[in-house]
């Protein structure tokens, strides 16, 4: 656990498609090749970025296994085998364990939400099983994991910190209570690793730029910060995954190819990214090309 705790830069990696619509390993494993060479500690899989939620288990685990199999003796592997569904988190989480992933990533059950007293007892029914990344994002699940439940919950012996999306106040709270935290949100991440003492970021916007992310946990050069805030609100212009899905087919990382209800970024949206990625320059993205991409390059198989 100790170890783990160490690494400050998760990716939370994007899953690639063929045009057949299945898993593009090839793909993955390019994006994962340089990610390793950046500087990345660990990967979350099939999280919202890898798009667990579109996938069915037996996808999902697969995944899982192939990246224990291929890279983990490289990278911390996190596989992301929370659900709303507890029997079903259960059900996953041996699963992924027994495929050999160092750690779970937990949700509190979203959409069909339940009490403090549920969340309790959801958290309890899943921590045994293995080390457990908490994830708080209320702007997905639409209830706050407060920080009365997560004092409880961290007293697990399991219980390894918390992805935490509720600002970097919470996240010096949790830190000066022995709670570790990575943040969830990259615009923020600078001020949670260098201000606020996180351990450090599970970052989407290190699928497209992992050196420079590496360099922001690392070094608190406050101009890296601002040098990359147009890219973080371009990435987040509209909702997770569908603007880095766009920027990485925009810099031919993967295959223009979308999984539905994801669509790309309209043109206009492009536009602006390209002007942004250019600037940052194509030695520093994950991809050998950069291009806006016409409408009828993207691929949606069902």
């Amino acid at each position: 656990m100790d170890k783990i705790k160490k690494a400050s830069l998760f990716t939370a990696i994007k899953t690639p498609y063929s045009p057949d619509g299945k898993i593009d390993l090839d793909g993955y494993d390019s994006l994962v090749e340089r990610q390793i060479e950046s500087g990345v500690e660990g990967l979350i899989i099939g999280g919202t970025t890898g798009e667990g939620h579109l996938m069915d288990w037996e996808e999902h685990i697969s995944l899982i296994s192939h990246s224990v199999s291929r890279y983990g003796s490289k990278l911390v592997i996190v596989g992301n085998t929370g659900s709303n569904n507890t029997r079903e988190a259960i059900y996953a989480t041996r699963q992924g364990f027994e495929k050999g992933m160092d750690v779970a990533l937990q949700i509190n059950p979203y959409y069909g939400k339940t009490s403090e007293q549920g969340l309790l007892r959801h958290f309890d029914a899943v921590l045994p099983l293995g080390p457990a990344m908490i994830y708080n994002v209320p702007g997905r699940t639409g209830q706050d994991i407060v920080p009365a439940i997560m004092e409880k919950v961290a007293q697990h012996e399991n219980f390894l910190g918390v992805k935490e999306c509720g600002g970097n106040e919470r996240i010096r709270e949790y830190e000066g209570k022995g709670i570790a935290c990575w943040s969830g949100n990259d615009d923020q991440a600078y001020g949670a690793r260098h201000e606020s003492n996180a351990h450090g970021v599970v970052s989407v916007t290190s699928n497209l730029v992992p050196g420079l992310m590496r360099k922001l946990m690392d070094n608190p050069d406050a101009g890296l910060n601002q040098q990359l805030q147009p890219l973080f609100s371009w990435l987040f212009c509209e909702p997770n995954p569908i603007p880095i899905n766009t920027a990485l087919s925009m810099t031919g990382a993967i295959q223009p190819v979308f999984r539905l209800p994801y669509v790309p970024l309209s043109v206009e949206k492009r536009r602006e990214g390209l002007a942004i990625l250019s600037q940052l320059g194509l030695e520093n993205l994950v991809g050998n090309k950069l291009q806006e991409l016409e409408d009828s390059h993207f691929i949606f198989p069902v």
